[in-house]
């Protein structure tokens, strides 16, 4: 027989304590969330490219978005824990992912790789512009913790769009 105390664990809610506002930890996790299905489907779809790259600059390009991919997932747990330390509960499965995702797929069994480069560096511009949307929604709500985080992550985006805008670029 359990007793009330390990059923009340059991049943307990996943609410962190946060000095944040209820409307803070909402509004905020859900922005995160969606931020972090984002990296999610921006990291396959880079692997995605990466294993799948052919041509003349193969090895340069096979090196960059192996780099790309493996800074996009090491912010993803960085994300989902931010969203647990204010008290909110983030994506659980791969179907949540497919719900809440912004990045389209390509699943084209061939893309150039001048196209891949272009399509990439379109999807990190796009996520830039959601994470400066979250950025100001975090700092409406005085989540100084996750602005800052964001800072990072904008930083490092813009910096794949940067390499990606030149590797990609038209050499006479």
């Amino acid at each position: 027989m359990t007793s009330d105390k390990s059923d009340y664990r059991r049943t307990a809610s996943l609410a962190t304590p946060t000095d944040l506002t209820e409307a803070a930890t909402r509004e905020v996790s859900a922005a995160l969330t969606l931020l972090l299905a984002d990296f999610f489907a921006l990291y396959l779809k880079t692997k995605n490219f990466h294993w799948h790259m052919s041509g003349p600059h193969f090895r340069d390009y096979h090196l960059l978005l192996d780099e790309h991919a493996d800074q996009v997932f090491a912010a993803t747990d960085a994300i989902a824990e931010r969203v647990r330390k204010i008290g909110g509960t983030t994506i659980r499965s791969i179907g949540h992912i497919a719900r809440l995702k912004r990045v389209l797929d390509n699943d084209a069994d061939y893309v150039d790789p001048p196209d891949m480069l272009a399509e990439l560096r379109d999807d990190n511009k796009d996520l830039v512009a959601r994470m400066r949307e979250t950025h100001s929604l975090c700092e409406e709500h005085n989540d100084v913790a996750s602005a800052s985080l964001l800072e990072g992550w904008i930083d490092e985006a813009e910096r794949r769009v940067w390499f990606l805008f030149e590797a990609s670029r038209n050499r006479l």
